[in-house]
């Protein structure tokens, strides 16, 4: 198993994310790699939690990182929150192409599947939140 792709993996992923006008324009350019401290208003797109699995096999190292992005937002309703996490549902995938130039000491990615989202009120119904949960493929 190669853990070593991690910090490439989210460094690209984040400047990924940062280089995309629409999630940009839908957060305000409120993109971080950790949840920004005390209460954040508006709506803001976090990374997440990621768990690193192994997938070596027969060809060489490899692993499967399970990432979570979040978004949170302190709009009356859901729909500022969705349409950001529409969004990332979209690109993240497709995000491969982009991001398969990590660093190449790191491992090469191989593709990035969309898994899960869940969407529920926070801190007492006061923040909107949508966690979206994707599986990137890696292998060296």
């Amino acid at each position: 198993m190669s853990y070593g792709a991690a910090a490439a993996l989210q460094a690209a992923l984040y400047q990924f994310l940062v280089a995309d006008t629409e999630i940009m324009a839908l957060t305000g350019g409120a993109v971080h790699d950790a949840t920004p401290p005390g209460a954040s208003a508006g709506t803001h797109l976090v990374l997440g939690e990621e768990e690193v699995i192994d997938r070596s096999d027969i060809s060489g190292p490899g692993a499967e990182h399970r990432f979570v992005l979040s978004v949170r937002s302190d709009a009356a309703g859901f729909a500022q929150a969705k349409a950001v996490a529409a969004r990332l549902a979209v690109i993240v995938p497709d995000a491969a192409l982009d991001l398969a130039a990590i660093d190449p000491a790191a491992g090469r990615l191989v593709a990035i599947w969309f898994d899960r989202a869940v969407a529920r009120r926070a801190e007492g119904g006061a923040v909107r939140r949508v966690d979206l949960r994707f599986r990137a493929r890696v292998q060296g």
